[in-house]
């Protein structure tokens, strides 16, 4: 249920919450699911839009996928068993579908087309295309392979040796899956550690990858064995609720059953830094992704420098660690975030212009913003420009600022987060 108008000046937020499951693992389970061999299932499968095109995607490839609730079952018949599409491969909203998607259908003996949405369209892909081209892939797009509608024709692959220029988890997914079924050994080196859900996976699934430092390397022609997933709760989820709790007065959140996957985790990190209220206790399941529970309570925050190895580390939660900023003590610097122009939105312009207008001092750099706080906010109409993170990071505003919010494009939110403001209403205190 969306609300109207969001709820603004809250008194205090107290409750427990379980944030649905992880989208990075959600879409992976259902791409090692697709081209393992045997039967996958899935639980806490997370039923966001994004994932769910990623399903619909390989039904079009002939694998057979079940859903009941949020369990999804897989019956994988290996990377052979999947076969040319008759229609084209519709993404949605999704940059995890088509990039690593581009990965697999390279090295399939067929011809397949992406496309996705008006985001997607606008959205590089030159940076998954050129690092294939060297495997062998043929990727044709629009303007000389930068944007969709792609157009994939499959064949043999020869494994390769690449360094990112960029830390992206989603590059190197991509080349991991190319990797599984070229010829030879594939080399991936990437600057700074990005979140490794496919390196673990393909372990769960009983491949072989060797990662040393960054360095990763994989051989070419296994053989994948499906297995059971239990996503964990999506930590980027639980970061729009880590905020909630730490800036509206009067709060004690308790979010269960959090990824606490190291590679991810910076968002904790940057909460300890601030001088945040915060609490973790994780569960020894032995699990291939760790979890646990996280309580965080109303806070005095302070400023503070966010830059180099633990970019990869949040990239997502840079929105709502910015509205953080707006209320901690003196200044906060974020670098090296050059990866958020090639989100859903170019987060670093659309955080900017949006927090402004509720009163926030926050300017744009080259390569991140600064903000000095504290900031009083105060109402106004925003937009999510059709982004669901910078959608939930405004409606975390909304709860502290002292006029009407009214949020355009609040659909948005859907794509990761269907039950966030049912959630959100759960923890509001009225007295």
């Amino acid at each position: 249920m969306i609300p109207a108008n969001l709820r603004t000046n809250l008194k205090g937020l107290s409750g427990e919450i379980a944030v649905p499951g992880d989208k990075s693992i959600s879409h992976r389970s259902v791409m090692f699911g697709s081209i393992a061999k045997g039967k996958t299932v899935v639980t806490n499968f997370l039923l966001g839009e994004d994932c769910l095109s990623t399903i619909a995607c390989f039904r079009k490839l002939g694998v057979s996928i079940e859903q009941e609730g949020n369990k999804v079952t897989i019956m994988g018949k290996g990377m052979d068993g999947l076969h040319e599409p008759e229609a084209i491969l519709d993404v949605g909203n999704s940059g995890t579908t088509i990039r690593l998607m581009m990965g697999i259908l390279a090295g399939r003996p067929f011809h397949s087309v992406l496309v996705g949405d008006e985001s997607i369209a606008k959205r590089p892909m030159t940076r998954v295309t050129a690092p294939l081209s060297l495997f062998g892939a043929k990727i044709y797009g629009r303007k000389n392979g930068e944007f969709t509608p792609l157009s994939v024709i499959g064949g043999p692959l020869a494994g390769a040796a690449y360094e990112l220029p960029v830390a992206s988890a989603q590059v190197k997914s991509s080349l991991l899956f190319a990797g599984l079924q070229a010829s030879g050994e594939t080399v991936i080196i990437e600057p700074m550690k990005t979140r490794d859900h496919t390196e673990r996976m393909i372990k769960q699934f009983g491949g072989e990858v060797a990662a040393d430092g960054h360095t990763i390397r994989i051989k070419g022609g296994q053989t994948l064995t499906g297995t059971e997933i239990h996503v964990p709760g999506d930590i980027s989820s639980a970061a729009f609720f880590l905020a909630a709790g730490a800036i509206v007065p009067n709060s004690e959140i308790k979010l269960k059953n959090v990824g606490l996957n190291p590679t991810r985790t910076g968002i904790i990190e940057v909460l300890q830094q601030m001088g945040a209220n915060i609490s973790i206790e994780p569960y020894e399941n032995g699990l291939a992704e760790p979890a646990g529970d996280i309580t965080i309570r109303t806070s005095t925050l302070k400023g503070t420098v966010i830059e180099g190895a633990l970019i990869p580390r949040l990239i997502d939660e840079i929105p709502i660690i910015a509205l953080l900023a707006t209320q901690a003590e003196g200044e906060t610097v974020i670098k090296d975030a050059e990866e958020l122009k090639v989100k859903e939105t170019n987060r670093i312009d659309t955080v900017v212009k949006e927090l402004s207008k509720l009163g926030a001092d926050i300017t744009a750099t080259e390569d991140g913003m600064v903000i000095k706080g504290r900031s009083s906010l105060s109402g106004g109409t925003v937009s999510s420009h059709g982004d669901h993170r910078i959608g939930m990071m405004l409606a975390v505003a909304a709860a502290i600022s002292k006029g009407e919010v009214q949020l355009q494009q609040k659909e948005a939110i859907s794509v990761s987060y269907p039950s966030f403001f049912e959630h959100f209403e759960s923890l509001i205190s009225e007295t």
